[in-house]
């Protein structure tokens, strides 16, 4: 707690170092765009809209969920919670799926615009993404999981340096409805195990090798030694970031030619709004690592909004430090 505290001070710190506004900046910045709330919405100013968000939270939350993702099937109520007894509920009777709308609504729209600039450790090695990429990627490899009988409810961990590919498997287990858990790329057998026999993981998805900062990190060998004590992984998903080659086990299946014989089209899973996303596990610097859970809809749009409202205020905002 004492961390966040310091966190939230020097951000609100930062807040309060800008500089006055002067010819050509913004004095506040504004609401969405029509078309991203209900009508009415739309014309309320940002502080208008915080008022709301506080006095009618049911009305702001649920107009925003309804205009800003897309539903397989509306939800009838906006929440159901009681703090107290630790019961939480979210736009209850709603599904949908994640990866659709983080890719096919984009797709629909612009598909050759750029959904992800991959800067390697290489210099000069910038790979660009385009979401039609991205999406036939991602469907590619959840069509390889459930070929490999990874299903709606299963766990998969993905133990994976930053790369297109490990979006990609991230998206392809909201598409199934597979809960994933991601642990960093650096992390000991030990620890990785640790997040693997908590979760129940049926599957994990590596790399051969890693490149960090010019060094290699062999993530396969770390992966043999965590599987070891953890009987309930089945498959272990081998992608290649390198050239080097690597010993495959029984279990073990080479990613890239998994996904190639499958087809660049998979249908979505429709999900409950309070079906489980993913897991985040702690970084177990204080005791042992506990997973948090984070479920479809509510995080989602909490996302989403958030993202916009911080990209307004830094296009109105003039900072110095």
């Amino acid at each position: 707690m004492a961390a966040r505290n310091r966190g939230s001070g020097l951000f609100w710190a930062a807040l309060s170092r800008r500089r006055a506004p002067g010819p050509g900046r913004c004095l506040s910045y504004h609401a969405p765009a029509p078309g991203t709330w209900s009508t009415e919405l739309s014309r309320l100013s940002h502080g208008d809209l915080y008022r709301l968000s506080v006095t009618d939270p049911d009305r702001f939350w649920g107009a925003a969920a309804a205009d800003r993702l897309r539903w397989v099937e509306p939800f009838h109520r906006v929440r159901d919670c009681d703090l107290s007894s630790g019961r939480i509920g979210w736009f209850l009777g709603g599904k949908l799926n994640v990866s659709v709308n983080c890719l096919d609504v984009h797709v629909e729209k612009h598909p050759d615009r750029v959904a992800l600039i991959w800067e390697q450790d290489e210099p000069g090695t910038e790979v660009k993404v385009t979401y039609r990429e991205l999406l036939e990627t991602t469907c590619r490899l959840a069509n390889a999981l459930k070929s490999h009988g990874i299903n709606k409810g299963d766990r998969v961990a993905i133990y994976m340096p930053v790369s297109p590919l490990a979006v990609a498997a991230m998206l392809a287990c909201a598409r199934i409805g597979a809960v994933h858990t991601v642990v960093f790329a650096g992390f000991s057998s030990d620890a990785l195990a640790g997040r693997i026999q908590d979760a129940g993981c049926k599957a994990v998805i590596t790399f051969n090798e890693g490149v960090r900062g010019g060094r290699v990190i062999q993530l396969k060998a770390t992966v043999d030694a965590a599987v070891k004590t953890c009987p309930s992984v089945q498959h272990v998903f081998v992608g290649r970031r390198t050239e080097t080659p690597v010993v495959m086990g029984e279990r073990d299946v080479q990613l890239e030619e998994a996904m190639s014989s499958q087809p660049a089209v998979c249908a979505p899973e429709a999900l409950d709004s309070e079906d489980l996303l993913f897991l985040l596990y702690t970084s177990g610097s204080t005791g042992k690592p506990k997973g948090v859970v984070h479920t479809q809809a509510g995080y989602l749009l909490y996302a989403s909004l958030t993202l916009q409202v911080l990209v307004l205020f830094l296009k109105c905002s003039v900072w110095r430090f």
